[in-house]
């Protein structure tokens, strides 16, 4: 997961540990709007524009992490 923090920090020129408070906050349940609002000391003032912006990147990249290990796991499987 921390590569992936890291690519959303750089293609977002924002720091990682805000990428990494977004994303803790977004898996705890808590909402963009809530978040651009009431978490501004954790994400370093973050609109909601950055916000939906990690949202969507980063779950674009668990899902390419989870094709990537069903790929890998076919493979494997068909190897043996």
């Amino acid at each position: 997961m921390e590569k992936n923090i890291l690519k959303i920090a750089s293609e977002l020129t924002i720091t990682p540990e805000q990428v990494q408070s977004v994303v803790s906050l977004l898996l705890a349940g808590s909402t963009i709007p809530f978040i651009a609002r009431y978490r501004k000391e954790v994400t370093g003032s973050l609109d909601e524009v950055v916000l939906a912006a990690i949202r969507d990147q980063y779950d674009q990249l668990m899902e390419l992490d989870k094709r990537r290990e069903a790929i890998l796991k076919s493979i494997e499987n068909r190897g043996s």
